[in-house]
């Protein structure tokens, strides 16, 4: 058995751990775990590369020296038994790091307490939307095929703006709404003259927690926001062209659910794309 397999899970042992020293590899790990915010340790070995086993050793020094937390939220899943990835998040000494060595600007705040304590609904979500995400990542960039971070996107109906993007409307009756996808990312994809067209996604990621549905309009629902996207996209036209919204959801049923009320309601089939969490995409509604 190795040292680091011996060290408890969930609570800080940097003098059991060893020495340590950040290294490249170190900060691109933190760098990764910043991007997706709660994300699972097979994936983090995927996007960094190398040998497995050195990354997750990394992983276990991170979060023993500080830099990485480990959320207490999935401590449930362990004790319902069977196998699984451990879930990471940034901690303060590990953003701290960020900041100074690479200049990614985050906030001053107790970021150890943040991802420790994060709720299991939080956690869930964040980790679905990492997981898809992450495949993303992998398998969708090609040789004419190019991935686009929300970062390298200019989508802000303001440029005065930073933060998440966001768009807002008038509803019927002047109800103001707005719109913030979970994630936003895009491809440029070449075709044989060489042409690149851009394709946007903006990503919604579904746990069944909110109704497909609802009879009143003043309460929130997929529907609601999938009628927004429609609203934005092809009667204001203030998306961008080819541009698509992607729900993301472990369960077929619910994609299938949400097909059935998005033909009913007479939405526009091509704006609108099913997915499960891993990447598979299911057929467009309509098909």
């Amino acid at each position: 058995m190795t040292r680091h397999s011996r060290l408890p899970r969930f609570t800080r042992a940097p003098q059991k751990a060893g020495g340590f020293r950040i290294t490249p590899r170190d900060l691109k790990i933190l760098q990764v775990v910043a991007e997706h915010r709660f994300i699972r340790s097979e994936w983090i070995s995927t996007l960094v590369g190398g040998s497995s086993q050195q990354v997750l050793r990394r992983l276990h020094l991170l979060y023993h020296h500080g830099y990485l937390e480990r959320p207490r939220a999935q401590i449930d899943y362990y004790h319902e038994g069977g196998s699984h990835s451990m879930i990471y998040g940034l901690a303060s000494r590990g953003a701290g790091r960020l900041r100074r060595d690479l200049n990614m600007p985050f906030e001053r705040m107790d970021w150890t307490t943040r991802s420790k304590h994060a709720s299991r609904l939080l956690l869930e979500h964040t980790v679905l939307l990492s997981d898809f995400m992450a495949t993303q990542l992998i398998e969708g960039s090609t040789e004419k095929r190019r991935f686009i971070s929300a970062n390298d996107l200019d989508l802000h109906a303001d440029p005065r703006k930073s933060g998440p993007i966001r768009w807002s409307y008038n509803k019927c009756g002047g109800r103001r709404m707005t719109i913030i996808p979970d994630k936003v990312f895009a491809f440029d994809e070449k075709d044989k003259s060489g042409k690149v067209t851009r394709s946007h996604y903006l990503v919604e990621a579904d746990r069944g927690t909110m109704p497909v549905w609802r009879s009143s309009s003043r309460q929130t629902s997929i529907m609601q926001k999938l009628h927004g996207y429609h609203l934005l996209s092809r009667v204001l036209g203030r998306l961008p062209p080819r541009t698509y919204v992607v729900i993301v959801s472990a369960s077929p049923q619910r994609l299938a659910n949400i097909v059935a009320e998005v033909r009913k309601a007479g939405l526009p089939s091509s704006l609108f794309k099913m997915a499960h969490p891993e990447g598979m995409q299911l057929p467009d509604p309509g098909e």
